[in-house]
């Protein structure tokens, strides 16, 4: 079955101090399977990443992980995924995870997310894709971030405009509902009010 949309999550391969953290994971992989979605993600099965896999899987969603060789053993691939593809890169990973989306989305993680979320987004204003781009701040992880990138463009080092290519919320349900929307996709309309 062709999924009605794909999403790319980027999240931590550790769940972090907060419950709330693996919380909304579970919220969005739920929200993705529920609405006949498809998630693309890291492939790995600890952390954030095991849990929004898990509750998509749970939820009756496609799972798309892809993972380098290199990181199998120390992410614990996950051979549960719909689809796992061990590429030789973490260059091979992005460029996969990128073109299996409609859209991207940010939860909680350390640098390799933060990484993840910033390459998206650059590649959106250099016009390399028109995907919408979305961050998930859960329980207020991301507002030094948020306040840091706000001073970026008090200091015009950054423009609103490009401030206007991500979207930022802290709930789930309705980021999703935005991302997938914004991307022309949608859930079927008898899922939408789920």
């Amino acid at each position: 079955m062709t999924p009605a949309f794909s999403v790319c999550v980027y999240c931590g391969s550790r769940t972090g101090e907060s419950p709330l953290h693996a919380d909304a994971a579970r919220d969005v992989g739920h929200w993705i399977g529920r609405h006949s979605g498809q998630l693309v993600y890291g492939g790995g099965k600890n952390g954030l990443m095991g849990v929004v896999a898990a509750a998509t899987l749970e939820a009756g969603g496609r799972v798309v992980g892809i993972i380098p060789l290199a990181l199998v053993e120390k992410e614990w691939a996950n051979d549960y995924c719909t689809e796992l593809h061990v590429v030789d890169t973490m260059h091979d990973r992005k460029r996969m995870m990128a073109e299996r989306a409609d859209s991207f989305l940010a939860l909680p993680g350390g640098i390799g997310t933060l990484e993840e979320l910033f390459e998206v987004w650059t590649w959106r204003q250099l016009g390399y894709h028109d995907k919408p781009v979305g961050l998930l701040n859960v329980d207020g992880y991301y507002d030094s971030l948020i306040a840091f990138l706000q001073g970026s463009v008090k200091q015009q080092f950054m423009t609103e405009g490009l401030m206007n290519l991500i979207r930022i919320s802290s709930d789930p349900q309705t980021l999703l509902q935005e991302l997938v929307q914004a991307a022309g996709t949608a859930p079927p309309p008898h899922l939408e009010s789920i």
